[in-house]
């Protein structure tokens, strides 16, 4: 640019104003005085007033060399995921080029580009979702000074989820033009999820609402899927809130999707599916302990169970049995009779678990209520035991019909020996003993207290998790059916909760035990899992095996445009644990699957902002370009519009150009000053005005 040049006039007293202006009133009023009395030279002795005024402020001649400051164009690209339906993306690059070549014509206009990238990459972020196009824009008019804006173009086709109220302070006055990319009156089928319920009772019935939207109007086929699996298919009206129930199938996260069939015209499918995470958690759990005898451990086990707020505890201790007859009159007996068919025939599947804690035949439970617990077990239900020395004589339960979901068989010994509970080598790949608080290692014992009693048994069924002493096994888990079992080979644990020699982990082992036993999702000794944290998937494999299977990895979409699948190949993170991280750069459902085990993976908004209407609109953009003086277009109409510049406050565009406001911003290069009234020319002047005074006086 060239250099221009400006000259002012500026004043620098060497008195301050004040004292000029009170000497000037003085000199006035003697000046008046004089003229009121007619005195010879008053005229003269004014001018002289003048030069002395004058002389005090210092006047200067001030030419300033000027170097004119380039104004910003910022064009504002929209490359939100909806910009990829149709031929969106392609008119805004043709519009976007030609811009840039007739804003690069205009003299003294600098051009800024900022491109507002796909939603995917924000996948970790917590900011809103949707078109963050004016926030865009903003960010990048931090380091342009609004007295330097010329103009901002939006290339966008007009879905922006960000559009203030008033204008932003950033833009100066500046226009903000917009150019839509798109068709007009675009017709897409979306489903629109009104209602979501984030948790839910295990076995339990939630609500979800939802509506679909179809400018066709008439009915939809709408498919309800949970955890992958297809649960149900109905047909819906268009335009109606629908209400659906949902079972909630399993504790923690459950993944439902709603996907509505494809309509006529479709723009996108990405808005036909809806997402969102149902978190299961279980009512309060009803358990059952059944204590033999009572002994130091019983309220050890009372206590352990009783302190889980998830845990509702029913407890009975065998205090008096039939065998025990002292002939006491029933009337003043205080004990109360065991509830033998209420609890074991008519409330059996009420409880979700059932301990017996020390209990040995022959008590008062019968054939047939064994048998029931048996078949309540098959059925799906849990059993602990917890056996004591009783268990390895005739009395014992294996010897009932009990024995028949044991996993272990006792040998008809009982060791009486100091030992320290060990975890077995697949031990230390089941998550029930996995990690345990100071549980050592191959080559390490492990920190605990001891135990001093072991009932020897033979592993008929399931796996030993710990072992006691002569490498016996002391904890054993099993699958019965559609049940579980565990069996604990020992009646010592209540040393652990009393600090014997340290004490030990016996609240996290009890916890898992039972959890376990109640098919807790995040105990299963095989599962295969997979979490999204922001745009990352974490998929984990729980197995009992010494291997991992590969996991085949499904992206959201159908084919041509999405339903790649791709082979993942974990890598052992601790024993029994496989897992492999993917980076990912789409929302969606995620499908994983090894052959054996299933399961899905919700990445970005359960309903998304992004794609709750694709329709290209000038609607949403329009308030601020007409509160800024600028101009809409849609480039189906209007691919190439003149650029001109325009001075602040006129007109900033019409119907096939876009005006650049014109700022004639400035750097000051240098300055060159020259006084108007040397000190020599002053005096000079001021001694002719006193002497042509005195010699008027003396005419």
């Amino acid at each position: 640019m060239n250099m221009t040049s400006a000259v002012s006039v500026a004043f620098d007293p060497l008195l301050p104003w004040w004292v000029l202006a009170v000497l000037g009133g003085i000199g006035f009023v003697l000046v008046l005085l004089g003229l009121r009395a007619q005195a010879r030279g008053t005229w003269w002795r004014l001018g002289s007033l003048l030069v002395v005024l004058a002389a005090l402020s210092n006047p200067s001649l001030i030419e300033e060399q000027r170097k004119p400051i380039a104004d910003v164009a910022l064009i504002v690209v929209d490359d939100s995921d909806s910009m990829a339906i149709g031929e969106r993306h392609q008119q805004v690059q043709m519009a976007r080029e030609a811009l840039k070549r007739k804003l690069g014509q205009q003299e003294g206009l600098e051009i800024r580009e900022t491109v507002l990238p796909p939603s995917h990459i924000q996948l970790g972020s917590e900011r809103p979702g949707g078109t963050r196009l004016i926030e865009a824009m903003r960010q990048a008019l931090v380091e342009v000074p609004p007295e330097r804006l010329a103009a901002v173009v939006l290339l966008s086709d007009g879905q922006v989820h960000d559009v203030p109220a008033g204008v932003p302070p950033e833009l100066g006055g500046a226009p903000v033009h917009a150019m839509i990319a798109g068709k007009k009156n675009e017709r897409d089928r979306l489903i629109v999820l009104e209602q979501s319920p984030r948790f839910g009772v295990v076995g339990r019935q939630v609500t979800a609402k939802f509506r679909i939207e179809d400018p066709a109007g008439g009915t939809a086929p709408v498919t309800l899927s949970v955890g992958g699996d297809v649960v149900r298919r109905i047909d819906v009206p268009v335009g109606r809130s629908v209400e659906l129930p949902i079972t909630v199938g399993n504790p923690g996260a459950n993944v439902v999707e709603l996907e509505v069939g494809a309509g006529q015209n479709e723009l996108t499918l990405d808005n036909n599916r809806a997402l969102f995470t149902i978190n299961g958690v279980r009512d309060r759990l009803r358990v059952l302990l059944v204590s033999g005898e009572p002994y130091q451990g019983e309220r050890a086990w009372r206590n352990l169970l009783k302190s889980d707020p998830a845990v509702d505890l029913v407890h009975f201790t065998i205090l008096r049995t039939p065998q025990k007859d002292d002939f006491t009159p029933v009337r003043e007996l205080s004990l109360i009779v065991f509830p033998m068919r209420e609890l074991f025939e008519q409330k059996l599947k009420e409880f979700d678990l059932i301990i017996f804690d020390r209990y040995e035949s022959g008590n008062l439970i019968t054939r047939d209520y064994f048998r029931n617990i048996a078949e309540y077990v098959k059925g799906g239900g849990a059993l602990l035991v917890s056996v004591g020395p009783i268990f390895a004589t005739q009395r014992s339960l294996y010897r009932t019909p009990l024995g028949a979901v044991l996993p272990a068989a006792p040998l008809g010994d009982v060791l009486e020996t100091p030992f320290k509970p060990k975890v077995t080598d697949i031990g230390q790949r089941h998550p029930v003993t996995a990690n345990l608080p100071q549980a050592g290692g191959p080559d390490k014992e492990p920190d605990w207290g001891r135990w001093f009693r072991l009932v020897t048994s033979r592993t008929e069924r399931g796996n030993a998790v710990l072992s006691g002493a002569e490498d016996r096994p002391l904890v054993i888990l099993d699958r019965v059916g559609e049940g579980r079992v565990a069996q604990l080979m020992s009646d010592h644990l209540w040393l652990w909760n009393r600090g014997i020699d340290g004490g030990g982990p016996q609240p996290e082992l009890v916890r898992r035990v039972a959890h376990w036993l109640m098919k807790e999702p995040d105990l299963e000794e095989e599962a295969l899992r997979a979490t999204a944290v922001g745009g990352r998937i974490e998929v984990t494999r729980r197995t009992l095996a010494n291997t991992f299977p590969q996991v085949a990895m499904t992206n959201p979409g159908t084919p041509p445009n999405g339903g790649e699948t791709r082979t993942l190949d974990l890598k052992q993170s601790a024993p029994g644990l496989g897992v492999a991280v993917v980076d990912v750069d789409k929302p969606g459902l995620y499908r994983f699957d090894d052959g054996t085990l299933r399961t899905v993976a919700a990445v970005g908004s359960p309903d998304p902002l992004e794609f709750s209407d694709v329709r290209a609109t000038d609607a949403k953009l329009k308030p601020l370009v007409d509160a800024t003086n600028g101009v809409l277009m849609w480039l189906t109409d209007q691919t190439d519009p003149d650029i001109r510049a325009v001075r602040p406050g006129r007109a900033a565009g019409g119907s096939d150009w876009i005006g650049v406001r014109r700022n004639e911003g400035y750097t000051v290069a240098g300055i060159n000053q020259l006084p108007l009234l040397p000190g020599i020319l002053v005096a000079l002047a001021f001694l002719m005005a006193i002497g042509s005074a005195w010699w008027r006086e003396g005419r």
